[in-house]
């Protein structure tokens, strides 16, 4: 077998739509720039992916407790937190053709990443555009508005009437909820420092650029865990969690050398270190995930805000402090696209003929197993009986149309690990020959150990 040709993100976008992955969001519409519906084997992905980062994060990680806290908070969160203040991009608008850029993506994609326009003010930026005559990427012209500063939090109002409504926002992270949390977690569990606080949801930023597929969105999920410890021990807790988020990764099927630490050029104001994991995507390094050093800002802040006391009582040594946090924070549609990038191949066949595959880990495969009648009028009620039985320890897939061949090709275009087909064989002795999607390799196997084949082959 000779494998493989890759793709653009062209293919991989019409892939995942043709094959239940992801749709264009509103798409009968015309659709909204930047947002995407997952299908039903998206769904699939998304969720496994999910549990295998509660897996390692909540239920495997000593210490670590989960929430699910409310994406509309009380608007005095985002005062402390900075944002209403501060979370915005520098954009300029092209008088030419009228659209808008982020100036600084404008000159990173000028230089192709080798300037970090992050390093420079707003008067420097737009002076290298003037300078080095940086075109619209739309128009090509450079005739440019000078740059405004455009906050990235959706708003909305609260309230029965327009008179009596108050502004509330959106959440652009989910971190400030497991922060406001940090004393009820504490107290309810009788948590002794250090612990951990993770939770996964939905965050929102009114996003300019482009997105390259989900890779920028209005509209995303993060999975989040906030380690909460004594000053002085941060920076070791903040190397240990660098190790294991790529770990982590690696464990989801993402290769060692796609994968980077990138340290931050410029720290936020509350960081005493930072760094991203980078995975290499078909357009190029880019973060999956950060690790962030965030001191005893937000819990001061908090504390300053509120009037609440946030400091943690050693019981042992009656010393009162603020904790240190250290932050691990995972865009997950970014690691979707990681994996359906790392994963999406179309492969040469010896007979010439080709098949598309997604080798996703089989751990967090949208369906570990199909099940396929090789006769639908003769074998299908046998089939059925285990689908149903493999139904209950793991999502399979019955399929009964077409020749067992394209049967075959469609399970491996979803990144299905295993396809079990029921013959005569399995009416006469119960066997299946189950084949394998990297491989293609079968072999057979008594119907009572199909279940555990399976289950020993999908352990995350």
């Amino acid at each position: 077998m000779d494998k493989t040709k890759k793709v653009n993100m062209e293919k991989l976008v019409s892939h995942c739509k043709i094959m239940g992955i992801i749709f264009p969001g509103s798409e009968i519409y015309g659709g909204l720039a930047n947002s995407w519906d997952y299908g039903p084997v998206g769904i699939e992905l998304k969720n496994n992916i999910k549990s295998a980062w509660w897996k390692k994060f909540i239920q495997e990680s000593q210490n670590s407790h989960g929430i699910d806290a409310a994406i509309l908070m009380n608007p005095k969160v985002w005062e402390a937190s900075g944002h209403i203040t501060s979370f915005s991009d520098p954009l300029m608008d092209c008088r030419e053709c009228k659209t808008r850029h982020r100036a600084d993506k404008l000159i990173e994609d000028y230089t192709n990443g080798t300037i970090n326009a992050d390093l420079m003010d707003n008067t420097e930026i737009e002076k290298y555009i003037i300078k080095n005559k940086v075109s619209c990427p739309v128009c090509k012209k450079n005739n440019f508005t000078p740059i405004r500063q455009f906050n990235l939090m959706f708003e909305t109002t609260r309230g029965v009437t327009k008179e009596s409504s108050s502004i509330v926002y959106l959440r652009p992270e989910t971190a400030q909820g497991e922060f406001v949390n940090f004393l009820n977690v504490q107290r309810s569990l009788r948590l002794k420092i250090p612990f951990g606080i993770g939770q996964i949801g939905k965050a929102f930023r009114n996003e300019i650029t482009p997105g390259n597929f989900t890779f920028r969105t209005i509209e995303f999920e993060q999975m989040e865990h906030q380690w909460f410890c004594k000053k002085g021990t941060d920076e070791e807790f903040y190397e240990f969690y660098k190790q294991f988020s790529i770990d982590f990764l690696k464990g989801l099927g993402l290769p060692q050398e796609k994968l980077r630490f990138k340290n931050h050029d410029k720290l936020a104001h509350y960081a005493k270190n930072a760094c991203d994991v980078q995975y290499e995507f078909m357009m190029g390094w880019d973060e999956i995930n950060g690790i962030h050093n965030r001191t005893d800002y937000d819990l001061s802040r908090h504390q300053e805000f509120s009037g609440k006391n946030m400091e943690y009582l050693d019981a042992i040594t009656g010393e009162k402090f603020i904790p240190y946090i250290v932050e691990a924070s995972y865009g997950l549609d970014r690691i979707i696209l990681a994996i359906l990038d790392n994963a999406y191949n179309i492969e040469t066949l010896e007979d010439g003929s080709e098949r598309e595959i997604l080798k996703i880990n089989p751990s967090i495969a949208p369906f570990k197993v199909a099940v396929l009648p090789l006769i639908k009028k003769t074998h299908s009620e046998k089939a059925k009986e285990i689908y149903s039985m493999l139904c209950k320890s793991f999502r399979a897939m019955y399929d009964d149309t077409g020749s067992i061949g394209k049967r075959y090709r469609r399970q491996d275009a979803i990144g299905t690990p295993f396809c079990a087909t029921i013959d005569d064989n399995t009416l006469s002795n119960d066997t299946i020959t189950l084949r394998d999607r990297d491989s293609m390799e079968q072999v057979v196997l008594k119907i009572d150990e199909l279940t555990n084949f399976i289950n020993d082959k999908i352990k995350f």
